[in-house]
């Protein structure tokens, strides 16, 4: 009888430990009402109202002023007076150097050839430009009407520098051609210095 009394005895106390302890639990397993949050607000940006486009006027360049003109130099090539000294061979005729006269055409007269035109010879540049001189003998004959033909160099100095101009300007003189029994002859063997002196240019 004494076991059942204390097997008895034990759960009782077992069983009302357990009903204690079921108890605590129940009453430390609280559950805690979480209120909701309040509506989330999302802010949406907004963009400032578009200003009406103006028009800027556009400014107005001023160009730059030029800078002046640089002086031009120029190479003057013109000889102003030719020295020429005209020697007639073998004849020995001798070239008058008055102007032609108007009043003698028609006349029935023998006369010599007249120089009427004398054209001055161009300055070489590259002669201008280094400061050369010289001079150049030239044999010419003359035709019927007075123009100057079968130019040649004789001589020159310094060599080949001046021929060209030279033979250029004599083949531009115009003489009164030679009269015999009133009628135009040729004449042959005419000589001519031509002098180049950068003293007499324009």
């Amino acid at each position: 009888m004494k076991k059942i009394a204390i097997i008895t005895l034990l759960a009782g106390i077992t069983t009302f430990g357990l009903f204690s302890f079921m108890a605590f639990l129940i009453s430390s397993d609280k559950v805690t009402y979480i209120e909701p949050p309040e509506d989330i607000i999302i802010e949406v940006a907004q963009l400032p109202d578009e200003k009406p486009v103006q028009d800027k006027p556009k400014p107005i360049l001023t160009p730059p002023t030029p800078p002046p003109p640089m002086p031009r130099t120029t190479v003057a090539t013109e000889v102003s007076e030719v020295n020429s000294v005209l020697n007639y061979t073998p004849t020995g005729l001798e070239i008058e150097t008055s102007t032609f006269d108007l009043t003698d055409i028609g006349r029935q007269t023998d006369s010599d050839a007249r120089p009427i035109v004398r054209v001055s010879p161009k300055y070489p540049i590259g002669a201008a430009r280094d400061g050369t001189e010289g001079w150049v003998v030239l044999a010419f004959d003359i035709n019927t009407i007075g123009e100057v033909i079968n130019i040649k160099i004789i001589d020159s100095q310094p060599k080949r520098i001046f021929d060209n101009a030279a033979k250029k300007a004599l083949k531009k003189w115009k003489y009164r051609a030679k009269s015999v029994d009133g009628e135009q002859v040729e004449q042959h063997n005419f000589t001519v210095k031509l002098d180049f002196n950068m003293s007499e240019q324009t």
